[in-house]
């Protein structure tokens, strides 16, 4: 399975992304909400990062399902996202829920910078990626996207 997160609003302190899987937009979560992307290619993480207020760099990550120790319970998990630790997929409203992971959302305004029905979009999500666990297929997140 092919996850796309394709940023197409970046606000004062929030990014919003597009989400497709394999290819085609995901109706059960259309939506992603981030922090402010504040990568500038080419440099070291540490150079513009701010913890729990930066998104994740653009690049292509695997995703497991594992325990989340600081939530309690099982979620998706972005591995390896160079300078950043803990990256899940989980709910929220706004940029100040995220903590640099990923909310989903069924809706949203672009214009406010927040997601709406993320429960129900990040339980949506979870299955289809449980699901093609099950079947045995490796399962990838690109981000992609920088401001102009």
């Amino acid at each position: 399975m092919q996850i796309l997160s394709s940023r197409f609003v970046f606000g004062d302190d929030f990014t919003l992304s597009r989400l497709f899987i394999d290819g085609a937009p995901f109706a059960g979560c259309p939506y992603i909400l981030e922090d402010k992307v504040r990568e500038v290619p080419g440099y070291d993480v540490d150079l513009w990062k701010i913890d729990g207020e930066t998104a994740i760099p653009v690049g292509r990550y695997r995703v497991v399902i594992d325990m989340s120790t600081r939530f309690k319970k099982m979620m998706l998990h972005l591995l390896d996202v160079k300078g950043f630790a803990g990256i899940r997929v989980h709910s929220g409203n706004t940029s100040h829920d995220t903590e640099g992971c990923l909310i989903t959302g069924s809706t949203c305004s672009e214009a406010e910078g927040e997601v709406y029905g993320s429960r129900k979009a990040r339980d949506a999500l979870f299955a289809a990626v449980e699901a093609a666990l099950a079947r045995g297929e490796e399962v990838w997140w690109e981000v992609s996207g920088f401001p102009k």
